[in-house]
């Protein structure tokens, strides 16, 4: 694991990323958590969280009287998101797999404009929003130094194959290093 581009870990106590990752999924798989049919996250029986994936985020705001629509032209849907009650912050994870060049380059380029839209939808809700991307080792090669340099430059942030769940504020489970 490189976060933000620097340092390392030896444990896997974090969403690893495997060319299509599900967070529910991952989530549910650790011990002490369990994840509902609708996105509630447990841990040790406790609600920590919730998860959002694509137009769920939508059924988020309107349950909370938020309408999108008065607030930003155009839906974002974002690949997965949580809400994580403990710290009352929304994290967005944006998955970004990569094999050969292409349009993902420039779509990385965007994460200040996503994060400032997503800041607006949850504004009202007085929650903390954190950007981050999940990057497959594509984009470890020497010609995105810039971009990576910008996500980090605009408050957004990025790991490769692997997010700790310490970094969304989430419990590690008993006996992981």
């Amino acid at each position: 694991m490189i976060a933000n581009g620097i340092g390392g870990a030896n444990t896997k106590t974090g969403l690893i990323f495997e060319g299509r990752v599900d967070l529910a999924t991952f989530l549910s798989q650790q011990n002490g958590y369990a994840v509902s049919d609708d996105g509630e996250v447990f841990y040790q029986n406790e609600l920590i969280a919730q998860i959002f994936k694509k137009y769920k985020f939508y059924d988020f705001l309107k349950l909370r009287g938020v309408d999108w629509q008065s607030i930003i032209s155009k839906r974002l849907l974002p690949d997965d998101s949580i809400y994580v009650i403990i710290n009352n912050t929304f994290f967005i994870i944006e998955c970004k797999f990569q094999s050969v060049a292409g349009s993902v380059d420039e779509k990385l380029q965007t994460c200040d404009f996503k994060k400032k839209q997503y800041q607006r939808l949850l504004f009202g809700l007085n929650m903390e929003v954190e950007y981050i991307y999940l990057l497959s080792d594509w984009f470890k090669k020497p010609q995105y130094k810039d971009v990576l340099d910008y996500i980090i430059s605009v408050g957004c942030r990025y790991y490769f194959e692997y997010i700790p769940l310490q970094v969304l504020g989430l419990p590690i489970p008993k006996g992981t290093k």
